[in-house]
């Protein structure tokens, strides 16, 4: 008898397991699917120039500026073509989600929501793993780097030059064989953006807004000067290593376009969803194609690629033609880009949890939202938690290899 009835149970569990991991999220549009378990929604805030600002931020990092140079050295001129056929890759996608965004109800989840309803509970849920793996280590690394440029900024002054240990910001302090690597400063500014976003959505669009039109202003700016520099010869062979090198970068870059999902998971806090969310994907993504093209054609123009640099390829080709001046502007901006990049993926890491808690599949506590900063404050800290620890402990430079899965499997 016992063991029939351990039998049975144990169907039943597995059979009630299959049920939940197979069903799949039905379309709700009212507005019921927009409270928390507190009673208290996000604010509808962010208007279409938000919308694409964010799309920009998260997309233009300090990426502009080392692997438009790094992968050139492979595809020479050509990488300007790489470029664009990882723009129009991204295009197809994003008109998918601009698709998406405006059939679905306007609420947190992006590509987690659009897996949940179009498949099921499980595929979305592992969505949602692949997903954090991705966000979680890319901000780990994020950081980090933002803490070598912030100091690299500062030791412009001679107070702080050659006076910064390697702990507080220029890689860490390496123990167990590489293993752990300590860094005070990244988890500093993870703390200090998590505080931002915490405030509320005004404070945090406000902060993307200011830095991201500096670091375009800057971008503009760098690309206006150099193509003054451009010696057009040096785009002659425009392919030299064929045409598989130029695909092979465009593989290499396509993750540079990405930042449109956090559009996406904006849905809830936009103040027109329905019209703003498939603008703001494709103008953001539009604009990113342009200025990545753009700074192609100059650095490939200023210094044949076989010239150039692996660690600051735009600023090394400036310093090679005598404005250094622009080198310290590009650090400047690295700043802004890196800035950006690490808020909108802490906003977007709270808003998938906050998605998934009040779907149940995680603690309720990350369903919740602040009653007046309107804010999922829970979700918010635990992943600048995670990421701090990341970032102040662990080498992510071999974990940031694997960052492209999380993307790739979602797209």
């Amino acid at each position: 008898m016992g063991g029939n009835f351990d039998s049975s149970s144990s169907s039943s569990c597995i059979a009630n397991f299959w049920s939940s991991a197979l069903r799949s999220k039905p379309i709700i549009t009212s507005d019921t699917a927009i409270r928390t378990v507190s009673g208290n929604g996000l604010v509808r805030r962010l208007g279409l120039f938000d919308l694409i600002l964010l799309g920009v931020g998260a997309s233009i990092g300090a990426g502009i500026f080392v692997v438009t140079g790094t992968v050139a050295r492979d595809a020479g001129p050509g990488v300007t073509i790489s470029f664009i056929l990882a723009g129009a890759s991204c295009i197809l996608n994003a008109l998918c989600y601009a698709e998406l965004a405006s059939r679905f109800p306007a609420v947190v989840g992006g590509a987690y929501l659009y897996t949940y309803t179009a498949f099921n509970e499980l595929t979305a849920f592992l969505v949602f793993g692949q997903l954090m793996l991705d966000y979680h280590i890319g901000a780990a690394s994020i950081a980090r780097s933002l803490a070598s440029y912030v100091v690299t900024v500062l030791e412009l002054f001679p107070f702080f030059k050659e006076n910064t240990p390697n702990w507080i910001g220029h890689g860490g302090e390496e123990f167990l064989a590489g293993a752990l690597s300590i860094n005070i400063l990244a988890p500093i500014l993870l703390l200090l953006l998590t505080v931002i976003l915490c405030r509320g959505i005004g404070e945090s669009s406000a902060l993307n807004s200011f830095m991201t039109a500096t670091k375009i202003i800057i971008v503009l700016f760098v690309v206006t000067v150099g193509s003054f520099k451009i010696d057009v010869s040096n785009w002659s062979p425009f392919a030299p290593n064929g045409f598989k090198a130029i695909l092979t970068g465009a593989t290499v870059v396509f993750f540079a376009y990405v930042g449109f999902d956090a559009v996406a998971n904006s849905a809830e806090e936009s103040r027109k969803p329905q019209r703003d969310l498939p603008i703001g994907i494709l103008g953001s993504l539009l604009i990113c194609v342009g200025l990545y093209i753009a700074v192609c054609l100059v650095i490939t123009g200023m210094v044949p690629y076989k010239f150039l640099g692996e660690d600051a390829p735009l600023a090394e080709a400036f310093t090679s033609r005598g404005l250094k001046y622009v080198s310290i502007l590009i650090s400047i901006g690295a700043v802004a880009g890196l800035t950006t990049t690490l808020l909108v993926g802490l906003y977007v890491q709270s808003r998938l949890y906050l998605g998934l808690g009040r779907d149940g599949l995680l603690p309720s506590m990350f369903a919740k939202v602040h009653p007046t900063r309107h804010t999922p404050v829970h979700s918010q800290v635990w992943v600048g938690i995670i990421a701090s620890i990341l970032a102040g402990l662990f080498n992510v430079h071999v974990l940031s290899h694997i960052l492209s899965v999380g993307s790739l499997v979602c797209f």
